[in-house]
């Protein structure tokens, strides 16, 4: 047999596959290096986007943040405005209330007794006043209690003043005032 020496081949063999080996390795690494600096980017993008759309949201939240204070104060002022068209109409509702009050306690004064002072807190009436017995009391309690306008008249204080007569009282009472229940409030 003829002695062929391969050991020149098999070098340049080996040389070849090594040289193969790192260019697929370089080939590699490069592809590799430009996937994850292309990763990069696309997260980097999208990164940026969130941010974008988080400071847009960011601005439209302190808009509507401003429109809620606004809205809010405009409520206010609304129940406000309400507030006082409910004070304007009890006023106007209860300006023939006052009249009609008036007129009933200078109806229910039998003779013989003078009213010196009425003061008035809500629905409660304070009447200071002289009688010149205590019948004479007694006449205004009752008028006051059949009244269609005022109702529990309570007397408070009863004290002799001789200063107006033998049997003068100076008396202090209190009565409450109801107006009179209409057919539709009566039966319902």
């Amino acid at each position: 047999m003829a002695k062929i020496n391969l050991l020149p081949w098999r070098d340049e063999r080996r040389a070849e596959l090594k040289r193969d080996f790192l260019v697929t390795l370089a080939l590699v690494a490069l592809f590799g290096a430009s996937v994850v600096l292309l990763a990069d980017r696309v997260v980097n993008n999208q990164i940026d986007n969130q941010k974008a759309r988080n400071s847009y949201l960011t601005q439209n939240i302190k808009e509507l943040d401003k429109q809620v204070r606004e809205i809010r104060e405009l409520q206010k002022r609304r129940n406000q405005l309400i507030d006082r068209m409910r004070v304007i109409q009890e006023l106007q509702g209860t300006r023939p209330l006052i009249v009609r009050v008036l007129d009933q306690i200078v109806r229910t004064v039998p003779d013989g007794v003078f009213y010196t002072r009425l003061t008035s807190q809500g629905k409660k009436i304070s009447i200071n006043g002289i009688a010149e017995s205590n019948n004479r009391v007694s006449s205004l309690m009752r008028r006051l209690d059949n009244s269609d306008w005022l109702t529990r008249p309570n007397l408070d204080k009863v004290k002799a003043a001789t200063k107006y007569g033998d049997q003068a009282n100076t008396f202090n009472l209190t009565v409450r005032v109801q107006p009179p229940k209409t057919e539709k409030e009566g039966e319902s």
